[in-house]
Parts: C-alpha cells; sequence; structure tokens
C-alpha cells in the first residue's frame, strides 16, 4: 500500500487551488434579533418553542449568550436561571428565506458550479478561478462577501480559506469564529504552526466524540500525534476511515469541488423520523408508524420512486435503558403503493417492539429506491388494483399540492395521539411559519 505521507501534497488535478467556507454565525438566533432590530452579538436570545416543556431544545442562541458559557442546542432548563433572555418562537420558513437570499447575494461572485451548499447557513465555495478576475486574494474575496451579507442582511458570518476544503473548514470552525474580523486562513504549512497542537481533536471537522474518545485512549490527543502515529496501527482501529484521518492530520484533502459535484451515491433511500412529544404506547406508536409510512408511500408517488425494503427503528424511552427495536421487511416487488407497504411495515412493528416498554422515537426508511420503470409485478399481483390505489395517491397529492398539506387527512390522522396534521405545519421538525411570539424569561439576578 502507498504510504499515505509519501503521495502527492497537490490536489489531483496538479493546479494550485483557493476555497472559502463561510458560516452564518448563529444564524436562527441572528435572524431573530434581525427581525426585532437587536443585535446577536450583545443580546441574549434563544430561539425555542414556548409552547413546548423547558426540556425542549433550543434550536440556536446567540452569541452572547455563548459568551456566558451556555453551549448551543442546549435544553431550555439547562440555562442558568440568573441569566435573562428572550425566547423567540422559531420560524423555519422565515430561515430558509433568509437562506436563499443570502445565496444569491454568492452569486452575485461566483457561479453556482463553485459552491456547495453544505447547510442552511453553511457553504463552500471553489473561488480559485475568480482571484485574477476580482483582482483580489482569496482572503480579500471571502471578506468582500461576508461584508456585503452583512450591509444587505444583518447577518454576521464566519469565513475559512484554505488550499483545500478541509483547511477552508477548520480554518472557519477554530480560527474565524474566534477572530476579530471573523476570518481565517490555513495552508498546509501553516497548519502545522497553528493546530497541530490544538486540542481536543473534537474541533476538527469529521473527528466526532466516539474517534476524539478512542484515539485518547491511545495516548493520541493532538493531530501533531495523529499524524506522526503509525499507520497500521490507525488502519487497524478505524478500516478504511484511517486514510482520511492520516489526511487530515497532515492538513491534507484529495476532494475537489468537481468531485463533489459529480457525486452520485449506489443507493438511494427515503427516510423520516420523529421524535414523540411524550412516552407513547404500542398501539399509539403503530399508529404514528402507519401515519409516516403513509406519508413515504405519498413522497414516492410524487417523485416517481418504489421500493422493495423498508427498515424500522424504535426507540423507547431513555429511563427503560432498553436496546432499540429494529427489522427489515422485504416486499415481493417494488411497489410505492400504501396498501402493500403500509400492512407488511405494521405486520414487522407487532413482530419486533415490545408491548410494555413506552416509545420516544419512531424511525422508517425505504431502501434502495428506483424509478418506477423497475418496478415488475409476479402473476399473484392483482396489478388493476395497484393502479388503481395508485390514482387515488396521486389525486391525494393534487389537492395537498393545491390545498395544503392538511387539506385531505385519513381517518387515523384525526386520533387522539395522531401528529400528521401538526408535523404538516413544521418545516425539518419545527414550527415553519409562527407568529414570531416572544417571550421574555428574567433571570433570578440575586
Amino acid at each position: 500500500m502507498l504510504r499515505t505521507n509519501e503521495r502527492k501534497h497537490s490536489n489531483t488535478s496538479g493546479e494550485a487551488k483557493s476555497y472559502i467556507c463561510i458560516d452564518l454565525k448563529s444564524f436562527f438566533a441572528s435572524v431573530e434579533c434581525v427581525e426585532r432590530g437587536l443585535d446577536p452579538m450583545t443580546t441574549n436570545l434563544v430561539v425555542a418553542d414556548p409552547d413546548r416543556t423547558e426540556k425542549t431544545i433550543c434550536l440556536a442562541i446567540t452569541p452572547a449568550m455563548k459568551r456566558l458559557g451556555i453551549r448551543n442546542r442546549c435544553r431550555v432548563y439547562e440555562i442558568p436561571p440568573n441569566v435573562s433572555y428572550i425566547m423567540a418562537e422559531p420560524r423555519m420558513s422565515l430561515y430558509m428565506e433568509y437562506s436563499t437570499m443570502i445565496y444569491k447575494i454568492y452569486l452575485k461572485f461566483v457561479s453556482s458550479e463553485d459552491i456547495h451548499v453544505y447547510s442552511v447557513d453553511e457553504v463552500f465555495i471553489d473561488v480559485t478561478h475568480y482571484l485574477k478576475l476580482y483582482g483580489k486574494t482569496a482572503k480579500e474575496l471571502g471578506k468582500t462577501m461576508i461584508d456585503k451579507v452583512f450591509r444587505e442582511t444583518g447577518i454576521t458570518a464566519t469565513c475559512g480559506v484554505g488550499t483545500n476544503m478541509f483547511l477552508a473548514k477548520i480554518a472557519m470552525d477554530i480560527i474565524a469564529k474566534h477572530a476579530p474580523d471573523f476570518m481565517g486562513e490555513l495552508d498546509e504549512e501553516s497548519f502545522k504552526e497553528v493546530l497541530w497542537d490544538h486540542k481536543p481533536l473534537q474541533d476538527f471537522w469529521m473527528i466526532g466524540p466516539a474517534t476524539t474518545k478512542k484515539l485518547e485512549k491511545y495516548g493520541i490527543t493532538t493531530m501533531r500525534e495523529l499524524a506522526h502515529t503509525d499507520e497500521a496501527f490507525l488502519y487497524k482501529q478505524f478500516g478504511v476511515d484511517a486514510e482520511l484521518l492520516i489526511d487530515h492530520a497532515w492538513g491534507r484533502e484529495f476532494t475537489e469541488m468537481k468531485d463533489v459535484k459529480a457525486y452520485v451515491p449506489k443507493d438511494n433511500s427515503l427516510s423520516r423520523s420523529q421524535i414523540l412529544p411524550c412516552n407513547y404506547s404500542f398501539e399509539e406508536g403503530k399508529l404514528i408508524l402507519k401515519e409516516m409510512m403513509d406519508l413515504l408511500c405519498l413522497e414516492m408517488v410524487d417523485r416517481d420512486f418504489v421500493t422493495d425494503s423498508v427498515t424500522i427503528h424504535i426507540n423507547y424511552s431513555r429511563e427503560c435503558q432498553a436496546e432499540p427495536a429494529h427489522g427489515s421487511v422485504h416486499l415481493d416487488f417494488r411497489t410505492s403503493a400504501d396498501r402493500i407497504i403500509i400492512p407488511a411495515v405494521t405486520e414487522l412493528y407487532k413482530q419486533i417492539v415490545s408491548r410494555e416498554l413506552p416509545i420516544r422515537r419512531v424511525s422508517i426508511s425505504c431502501n434502495k429506491i428506483v424509478h418506477e420503470a423497475y418496478m415488475q409485478y409476479d402473476i399473484f399481483t392483482d396489478a388493476e388494483a395497484l393502479e388503481k390505489d395508485k390514482h387515488i395517491q396521486m389525486a391525494v397529492l393534487d389537492i395537498k399540492k393545491k390545498y395544503g398539506k392538511n387539506a385531505i387527512l385519513k381517518g387515523m390522522n384525526f386520533e387522539e395521539k395522531a401528529t400528521t396534521k401538526e408535523r404538516n405545519i413544521q418545516i425539518g421538525g419545527h414550527k415553519g411559519y409562527g407568529e414570531g411570539k416572544t417571550v421574555y424569561v428574567k433571570g433570578d439576578e440575586s
């Protein structure tokens, strides 16, 4: 095997590259501050649903609250009682509008072909071919872009600059977020000078808590130590993932924007997951499963997809300390028909889920989905009945698209513990069209 430290230190094209990575600082919380005419750098504000319990997760907190030592995405009850703050109701559609507005600002400088949208508030941009055009360095162009974002939207952004995507990302994550101008810049050499001894390892992109803990077990606590660890040992411990760890320890990344744009996954799937608002019984959990599966069937019909395999994953209440129920059902043929899939998934649920333990999370995945052109029936299948069922599903979709997701519902959606009606007005499991409700929480300053 070719040793990683003997590989080419340049990218695959042999061309010097320049990337920037831009993150919108405390995005949801910043939007809520801007909407209220407040400064997120000095205002204590959390984005959380005031109608939920104090155990609800804060979707975002302002930089002002982070400086108090409050961690991002904490639960409401974890905010110290002496801190006064504003609780803003989530408005996911508003955040999407701001994200789109900011993306259009990026397009004033670069082509969409050179932008990879990593999340609603973060992008990678290959600026290699724009530096000569604008007569700027990559850092200067990045600063120009985030300054324009602030002028036009009021949202502060941080920007990392690097000779590859990894260095741009950690320049943003570790350096820019703490810099006065919110800018950071790295190449392979400065990476070694500045961050080789940085702790903890978990601060580095793509090194999660489990990997950090495993490396620490072997006395590896910095990128310098990781870079000088025997590669054979790392491959033995981490398998193929060791290659990424080794490359990143030396500040190298061989994936380019063209690779990201050209990537096509071998297998496609559709999935839904729902954390329930309280403990659900066996029968109530089954209702949620059927609701979720019904919506996934409609989504497959809408996108001309079919599947022959569905996996369900049921998490019990944390107090039970019980292993989740997990299983898959394989259908006789690929289909998107609810009359076939829902009974099959319900039967699987009955077989693998405990009738005694309270349920707190339901997840479903339709595996290896393909275009319906690949759908084939066996001689025992009532193709006419399935075609009729599909026409019904398509009619339901047409009504929902024209009059809203709750314009047509099934009887099960009106049962007491059903969640579809509520989730139909949410985006990503949170309120999409809130009224901008504000709750002022007065801390006990004493």
